[in-house]
């Protein structure tokens, strides 16, 4: 017992000596950048070297621009069909999908409003014909001697009426389907060629002619998918390379890796007051109808540059109003510049002033050198502006004493 309690005491004392012992030597702090001039220079091998993406400037020659974009249809081939009376749907001939032909039956509506339409047809070819016997029968008079040429004339004029209510009546019924009789079935038919792409209606659905209009969809969209329109919102340093003509390349997310060939058909006039954006229109062929209206897409142009060059969009910084960038005159050590721009885009930026091509700028990480040069800068500040204080008079400093003494 005796033997286990001195072993365990010497173990302690052990364990106590060297707790006791002298702490390790703390480990140097690696060198921080300085600055010199209007520098930041890096030490050799330091660790956010490896941070800082460095790439050349390039000569402005070509400059690819990626705008957002929307597949719709195209409303030169696209009919969208409203009732013109009230009615009800009594049968649906067509439906998504499928193709039909100018004059195409889409739906079948039973229709009291169209009835009246198509007896005042009737009417009207009733009283053309009371009149042409009326006219037959005075022209058989005047020759007679029996009437006077007035009451002719007065005949004549009155036919001539009754016929133009026919033509007006007959081209009412005959617009939405046939004036022969009063059957009161109203057709909802095509007039172009092309693709149901939409349909709104059900059987036995009770219609009214005040329910086109904006916001209200249509029964039946009709349109041709073999092309399609590209609504394209450009900025306004696009105007001059959105033109009507100029080919574009379409990217679709959902079709990856192809690639679609457009052509701008329409700029607008103005600038869009909320979005500020140019309202550009473009036709893209469909052929195979991968495309599908509504689909968000990418629209590529390349624009031909002049004077500047090109560097990436993240090694452009605002520091108040202007632009600087972050140049690498060698390796580890870095400087603003000041820079004005000449094209601001999403990937890229023209450098019409104040960089030349070949010149090494930071692209990668360019807001932390941007904080590190911050930091060493108030680092050089400090002590300066510490020595540049005013000594204290001996009295003042003699009173603050008694003061805390107190």
């Amino acid at each position: 017992m005796k033997k286990a309690f001195s072993t365990l005491t010497l173990a302690l004392g052990v364990a106590l000596l060297s707790a006791c012992g002298e702490a390790p030597a703390p480990q140097a702090e690696a060198p921080q950048p300085i600055v010199h001039g209007n520098q930041l220079r890096f030490p050799a091998g330091h660790s956010q070297l490896a941070l800082l993406g460095v790439t050349a400037a390039a000569p402005g020659k070509t400059l690819t621009v990626e705008l957002p974009a929307k597949l719709v249809w195209n409303e030169e081939r696209t009919q969208r069909i409203y009732p013109a009376f009230a009615g009800r749907v009594t049968a649906i001939r067509a439906d998504v999908g499928q193709a039909v032909k100018p004059g195409s039956v889409l739906a079948q509506l039973a229709s009291p409003d169209f009835a009246v339409a198509q007896a005042d047809t009737a009417k009207a070819r009733a009283d053309a014909a009371l009149t042409q016997k009326t006219l037959q029968r005075q022209r058989e008079l005047f020759e007679a001697g029996i009437v006077a040429r007035k009451d002719l004339e007065q005949a004549e004029a009155e036919a001539a009426r009754a016929q133009a209510d026919v033509a007006r009546a007959q081209a009412r019924t005959h617009l939405y389907g046939s004036g022969d009789g009063v059957t009161q079935q109203l057709a909802l038919a095509s007039g172009i060629a092309g693709v149901v792409v939409e349909r709104n209606l059900n059987p036995g659905q009770e219609l009214r002619p005040d329910q086109a209009g904006p916001g209200v969809p249509a029964l039946f969209v009709v349109s041709d998918p073999g092309a399609l329109w590209v609504q394209i919102d450009a900025r306004e340093s696009e105007v001059g390379t959105l033109r009507p003509g100029a080919v574009f390349e379409l990217l679709v997310a959902g079709l990856p890796g192809q690639k679609f060939e457009g052509r701008v058909a329409v700029a607008s006039d103005f600038i869009d007051p909320a979005t500020r954006t140019i309202k550009v229109r473009g036709v893209v062929a469909n052929a195979d109808r991968q495309l599908k209206a509504e689909m968000l897409a990418t629209a590529r142009f390349e624009r031909t540059l002049g004077a500047g060059v090109v560097v990436p969009a993240s090694a452009v910084l605002l520091s108040g109003t202007q632009h600087v960038v972050y140049v690498q005159p060698q390796a580890g050590v870095f400087e603003p510049r000041t820079v004005e721009l000449g094209y601001q885009g999403p990937k890229e930026v023209v450098v019409s002033r104040g960089l030349e091509v070949g010149e090494q700028v930071v692209s990668e990480n360019a807001l932390l050198l941007a904080r590190q040069f911050r930091i060493a800068q108030n680092d050089v500040a400090a002590p300066a502006a510490k020595a540049s204080e005013p000594a204290r008079p001996a009295s003042a400093r003699a009173s603050g004493q008694k003061a805390g003494a107190q």
